[in-house]
């Protein structure tokens, strides 16, 4: 799919703004805070609902303005047109259109485009907390199906609730020995609520690292030019034993601490560089590179699952990198639409079949 033409109104600090975009690599030039991410943001938004810089939404509409408007027309591979219309607003509930057709829900959006975004800030996947790590894997699996979206949202609500009333049990000094009927039985109504989407989520998050795995291998070796071993390991203790077992165990636990410590929501997906962790052991370059192919890994499978290339956006990746790396990524760039947002002049191996150049939210040249 393509994303062939984008218009916004109000969004950050473009006022108005059309852009026609092509089949192959459009590159959008321009210095720091002139709206080249912003771009890239609102390309992004109509892919998950969501700023891909963790903006909250009236964030994204332009100072002064009540709305923002990002509309864009998408062809699929098999030649239907889909015009996408999302309205953002400062004060009251975000609306979304496809073809004019109102959605009941905004999250039923997901799936009508699909955009990979490299950011600066993907290092976070690697040097961040466990909950970077999830997302990762979580955003990829919405990306392959967005069934994992209803699963997700499902699994941190039994959370909330099952937290609310461990939090409540707590407060009365309740430890599991004396646990009230009342409660006890409750916590048991959830524990099989959880237990049943827990072991779906967990069997898919396993089956998706089995499958990138070697993908990011593949990808870590030809940005950094020479082979090292990657591992990424997602092993946590309550698919081993089944999580209702550990949740009975951890049941006392959570009690005294009126929070549920096992669980998805819990889990660490661990990188390694050459055997050892790479948050802590890596380089700098190493990282970054780990980063970038984890999203490469991510882009293929969803390619090779929906049979249909999600719209590429690199935003201002090539400035952290060096000239190698740089190099090496444009150089294996997948096919299908790609977006590249840069400060400088692009390097000789990107290959841009149209340039923009964008000053205070405007295209000043198009070339």
């Amino acid at each position: 799919m393509i994303v062939s033409r984008l218009e916004l109104i109000d969004f950050r600090n473009y006022v108005s703004g059309e852009f026609d975009l092509l089949d192959g690599t459009t590159a959008v030039i321009g210095d720091n805070g002139q709206g080249k991410t912003n771009l890239a943001e609102a390309l992004a938004y109509l892919a998950t609902l969501s700023s891909f810089r963790g903006a909250p939404g009236d964030a994204l509409v332009r100072v002064g303005a009540d709305q923002a408007i990002i509309r864009a027309t998408v062809r699929h591979d098999d030649g239907r047109e889909s015009l996408i219309e999302a309205e953002l607003t400062v004060v009251g509930r975000n609306r979304v259109q496809v073809n004019k057709q109102k959605l009941k829900r905004v999250r039923d959006l997901l799936g009508t485009v699909r955009v990979t975004v490299f950011s600066p800030d993907d290092l976070i996947v690697v040097k961040g907390s466990p909950g970077d790590r999830r997302r990762f894997m979580d955003d990829t699996l919405v990306a392959l199906a967005t069934k994992y979206d209803a699963i997700r949202l499902e699994i941190d609500r039994i959370v909330k609730q099952r937290n609310s009333l461990l939090k409540q049990a707590q407060k009365a000094g309740h430890r599991a020995e004396n646990l009230p009927d009342d409660i006890a039985v409750t916590l048991d109504v959830w524990d099989a609520k959880f237990v049943e989407l827990a072991d779906q989520f967990g069997y898919a998050r396993a089956t998706l690292v089995a499958r990138i795995t070697p993908m990011v291998q593949d990808a870590y070796d030809q940005l950094a030019g020479e082979s090292s071993p990657i591992e990424l390991r997602y092993e946590p203790e309550w698919r081993q034993i089944g999580l209702l077992k550990a949740l009975t165990a951890a049941r006392p636990m959570d009690l005294r601490r009126g929070v549920s410590t096992v669980g998805p929501h819990r889990d660490e997906l661990a990188l390694s560089i050459n055997g050892l962790p790479s948050r802590t052991h890596a380089s700098q370059g190493e990282q970054r590179t780990l980063a970038l192919a984890l999203r490469l890994a991510s882009h293929r499978l969803v390619t090779e699952r929906t049979e249909s290339a999600p719209v590429l956006v690199l935003d201002d990746v090539l400035s952290e990198l060096d000239d190698g790396r740089a190099t090496a990524l444009l150089e294996h760039l997948p096919p299908g639409q790609v977006v590249i947002t840069t400060a400088s002049e692009l390097p000789p191996a990107a290959q841009a079949d149209r340039v923009l150049r964008v000053k205070a939210g405007e295209v000043v040249t198009e070339s």
